[in-house]
C-alpha cells in the first residue's frame, strides 16, 4: 500500500520478494531450475526432500526419494531467527523420527569442511570462505548413530580466510561463473541484497551447490561492506535522479 501512494520513495527490495526467500522449500527452486552451467563449473543444489509433519514417516520418505545418508535437517522457515539457523545432521535411519518437523532434508555432499559466502549488493559480489560441517567418510558411517545439532554452523569467528588450507579445497568458485549466478538470481529473485553459502563438492574443482540462501544477510561480516554499501545507495539515488531528469 505504502509504495503504491508513494511511488517517488526508492524501495530497495519488495516485500513479496523478501518473503520468497522465507520457506526453504521455494528458496533454491529457482536455482535448481536454472541448471546453471558454463565453461568454469556447474552450479545446482543437493538434492532435498520437505517434511511437513508426522516424524515418523521420515525414514519411508528419505527411502522413497532415493537420499543417502547422512541427511543436514533445517527448519523450514528461514526468518532469521536463532532457531531458524540451527542445523541438525542424521547418520542413520532410526535417527530420523529424532527430527523435528517441518523441516528441509538436504543430503550431506563432502565439501572439505569449507563453505564459500557469496555476498550480493547490486551488481557488486563478495566473497569469504567459512569453516562449515567436517566431511563424512563411509567408515565413519558404520560406526556413528544419532542426531548431531549444530546451533549455528557459519559464523564471523568461524573464518577460514586465513587458515592454512589444501589448495583445492580453499580456491574460490571461479569469477565469472558466480558473476553469471548473481546476475541470473538477481533477475529471477527480484532481490538485490542476499548472501549464498555455496560449498564445492570435495575432489571436484567444478561441481558447486548453493545450500542456502540468506536474504539482508550480516554485511558487518562482508570485507569493505561500508564503502560497498554507500556506493549501492549512492547509485540509487543517481539512477532514480536519471529517470526524473530524462
Amino acid at each position: 500500500d505504502y509504495r503504491r501512494t508513494h511511488p517517488e520513495v526508492t524501495v530497495l527490495d519488495p516485500p513479496d520478494a523478501i518473503q520468497h526467500l522465507h520457506n526453504r522449500q521455494s528458496m533454491l527452486q529457482c536455482v535448481a531450475d536454472m541448471n546453471l552451467s558454463n565453461s568454469y563449473g556447474k552450479v545446482g543444489i543437493p538434492k532435498q526432500l520437505v517434511i511437513k509433519k508426522d516424524a515418523s514417516s521420515i525414514p519411508g520418505a528419505v527411502a522413497k526419494a532415493g537420499l543417502m545418508l547422512p541427511v543436514v535437517a533445517k527448519p523450514l522457515v528461514a526468518d532469521g531467527s536463532a532457531k531458524s539457523h540451527e542445523l541438525s545432521l542424521a547418520y542413520d535411519q532410526q535417527s530420523l523420527q529424532k527430527l523435528e518437523p517441518p523441516l528441509v532434508l538436504q543430503e550431506f555432499v563432502n565439501h572439505g569442511g569449507v563453505m564459500f559466502k557469496v555476498y550480493i549488493v547490486g551488481e557488486t559480489i563478495k566473497v569469504v570462505r567459512r569453516f562449515s560441517l567436517p566431511d563424512v567418510c563411509k567408515r565413519e558411517l558404520s560406526n556413528i548413530v544419532g542426531v548431531f545439532r549444530f546451533p549455528r554452523v557459519s559464523c564471523a569467528a568461524a573464518s577460514a580466510d586465513n587458515a592454512d588450507l589444501d589448495p583445492g579445497v580453499a580456491e574460490l568458485p571461479p569469477r565469472p561463473l558466480l558473476e553469471k549466478l548473481a546476475k541470473e538470481l538477481c533477475c529471477l529473485l527480484g532481490l538485490r541484497l542476499f548472501n549464498l553459502d555455496i560449498i564445492r563438492e570435495h575432489g571436484t574443482r567444478d561441481r558447486f551447490y548453493v545450500i542456502d540462501i540468506n536474504y539482508f544477510p550480516g554485511y558487518g561480516k562482508m570485507p569493505e561492506y561500508e564503502h560497498i554499501f554507500t556506493d549501492f545507495l549512492l547509485s540509487l539515488v543517481q539512477n532514480q535522479y536519471k529517470k526524473k531528469s530524462t
